[in-house]
């Protein structure tokens, strides 16, 4: 099984408002980046995007080690989501959860791979995390200027 490292990040320009999303993914000596945007979104959702669509760009079952500096998407697959998904995807206050359409994506994405979930503190001294985030941030800036220019 070949094991790959996914990088993540996720910005938004007002949250909600127009949002970006980065990941790196590197295999040996080989490095891929990727990112996209939304016109009208949140972090927290630019930051799920960005771990599904890192895990999408996988053809095969890799073990994968995931960087995010998002707790709430640390937490949320590797705490909550188990409860959730037993409540019927109900938090602990019976409230429907949130984005709730990613975290399928990501549910379904994890259960091809073997991952390893790490967090890291954002804007610290993580190089491929800083370079998600400047992505993350372009991808969030060209989207605002699409949409108002």
């Amino acid at each position: 099984m070949k094991r790959v490292h996914l990088i993540t990040d996720g910005s938004c320009l007002g949250n909600p408002g127009p949002g970006g999303w980065a990941f790196i993914l590197r295999f040996g000596t080989h490095k891929k980046e990727a990112w996209g945007s939304a016109p009208h979104t949140t972090n927290n959702r630019m930051e799920l995007t960005a771990a599904v669509e890192g895990l999408r760009m996988l053809r095969e079952a890799c073990e994968v080690e995931i960087t995010t500096d998002s707790e709430y998407v640390k937490n949320g697959i590797s705490k909550w989501m188990a409860n959730w998904k037993k409540r019927g995807w109900l938090t602990a206050e019976k409230k429907p959860v949130l984005n709730r359409d990613l975290w399928e994506a990501l549910d379904a994405e994890t259960a091809r791979h073997k991952t390893h979930w790490l967090w890291t503190k954002g804007h610290a001294d993580h190089p491929d995390n800083n370079r998600c985030d400047e992505l993350a941030q372009r991808a969030a800036r060209d989207q605002s200027a699409s949409t108002t220019g």
